[in-house]
């Protein structure tokens, strides 16, 4: 036996704060993750938002910008640290019931879409789960989507913007097998 698959398939998990995200977790638990697989829990967090001097109605207004910077962060940090908590505790849940499996957590900060895909290529994950939230206001219309494929390299980015969503931009992106668990 290959030793690689001795150890079992690294399966990313993309989570965040929404229902759907446990939803695709708890999915994957149960019906994809066996023992022996590496679970990758992977949260994006935004980048802070950045002030500049110009910004700033003089050394008031910046050290404010400042004080609101931390803040944010500071609220970031917490939002991530509660995510990744619920989600190893699903995972614990999980082990004791179904035996162990090996769980491994990953927070970063960037634009979650560009993210996702460079930790696919990072943490070699044989495998992406990741929920939807069903953004895509037009993705359930056909015609929209026949439309799309009609359409030139040039245009697609418009549509792309109207259509997308990070577990769309994933699908086409993501150098390995992306699952996508609906809610």
């Amino acid at each position: 036996m290959d030793p690689a698959e001795a150890e079992g398939r690294r399966v990313l998990v993309a989570v965040d704060e929404g229902d759907e995200s446990a939803h695709a977790l708890r999915w994957c638990l149960a019906n994809f993750a066996a023992p022996g697989d590496t679970v990758l829990l992977l949260y994006v967090r935004a980048p802070p938002p950045t002030y500049s001097v110009l910004d700033a109605t003089g050394p008031v207004g910046f050290m404010f910008a400042e004080e609101a910077t931390a803040a944010v962060e500071g609220y970031s940090k917490q939002v991530a640290d509660a995510v990744v908590e619920k989600a190893q505790k699903l995972c614990a849940l999980h082990g004791k019931e179904n035996g162990e499996m090996k769980v491994e957590v990953k927070v970063s900060v960037g634009d979650a879409r560009s993210v996702i895909c460079e930790m696919v290529d990072k943490l070699g994950a044989d495998v992406l789960v990741m929920g939807s939230h069903g953004y895509g206001l037009f993705k359930s219309v056909s015609s929209v989507r026949a439309v799309l494929d009609r359409l030139t390299e040039d245009c697609r980015w418009f549509c792309r913007a109207l259509l997308g969503s990070v577990s769309d931009y994933c699908v086409r992106n993501a150098n390995c097998p992306v699952l996508i668990v609906k809610s």
